[in-house]
């Protein structure tokens, strides 16, 4: 399975015996899957299949789907307003107006309230909506595989970009671990000369006390579990990347891990060299939880 970003467009359109139908969909980033739709009236009862075959092809992102159906003939489904009943909102809403100061009523206000707008009973036979019903559903199950193509498409650029990022952190942190300053004779030199000004300043200390003390700290600054660590994340980012699917969360919770490693890092340094890589790295994770975002 392919790597798949959470957005997308398609469109797809299909003809039965007494109407022509489309659909639009399209998609955009989000922590669950959530489905939308805007239907003609009187489609409501689409809703819940249309729902369900949604959910079957994808896991995240907010999914907004919308049917268009045309009789034949070329005219719409056409409804029909409920004039006493527009006019008797339309003079309450005046009299709220006048005695209580709300707002203005508007005219697409009020024939967006149910009842306003009436959908005549549609001539049709069972054989002709059910007939109607599939081609429905057949469209939208075109308008799917565009969509889920759409996203695979973008789903495979987010892959290369995010291996890029990848790379770059593998590099960084390669850098980090041939750095001079993590060399044995770059740390005895360092503590020797440590412990030189702390005796130069300061009479009656210890001398082994503190070789001891400053062995003690060079050992907690020492980056190697970070670098492990690091490596570790990067052969699994590799490999979720290359498994496909749905992978957004487990890349998020991964980013999450190299940026708590990256500062860490920086934090334990006790070189500018180590410190500015770390903050490289942290500039390049933050760059891979962003693309990561767009994944499902």
């Amino acid at each position: 399975m392919n790597l798949q970003s959470m957005t997308g467009f398609a469109r797809a359109s299909g003809e039965a015996a007494a109407a022509s139908v489309a659909w639009e969909i399209k998609s955009v980033n989000g922590k669950t899957l959530d489905a939308r739709f805007r239907l003609p009236p009187g489609f409501e009862r689409i809703e819940p299949i249309a729902r369900q075959a949604i959910q079957k092809r994808f896991v995240r992102g907010n999914v907004q789907a919308a049917l268009t159906v045309t009789r034949a003939g070329g005219t719409g489904i056409q409804p029909i307003v409920n004039e006493r009943f527009l006019r008797d909102l339309a003079g309450l809403a005046k009299r709220l107006e006048e005695q209580f100061g709300a707002a203005p009523a508007s005219a697409d206000g009020l024939l967006g309230l149910r009842g306003v707008l009436e959908i005549p009973e549609a001539a049709e036979t069972e054989e002709t909506r059910a007939e109607l019903d599939a081609t429905i559903l057949s469209t939208l199950d075109k308008a799917i595989d565009g969509l889920a193509e759409a996203r695979g498409v973008e789903g495979a650029a987010l892959g290369q970009l995010l291996l890029g990022h990848v790379g770059a952190i593998e590099e960084l942190t390669a850098r980090a671990e041939a750095d001079p300053s993590r060399q044995p004779p770059s740390i005895r030199a360092r503590l020797a000369e440590q412990v030189a000004l702390l005796m130069e300043s300061a009479s009656g200390l210890d001398e082994a006390r503190l070789h001891a003390e400053a062995a003690f700290l060079a050992t907690k600054a020492d980056i190697r579990e970070e670098i492990d660590r690091l490596r570790t994340h990067i052969a699994s980012a590799r490999a979720l990347l290359g498994s496909g699917g749905p992978v957004g969360r487990k890349l998020d919770f991964l980013a999450q891990e190299f940026n708590r490693e990256s500062n860490t890092l920086c934090s334990k340094s006790n070189a500018g060299s180590v410190t500015a890589i770390g903050l490289e790295l942290k500039a390049v994770v933050d760059q891979f939880r962003e693309q990561v975002q767009n994944l499902e």
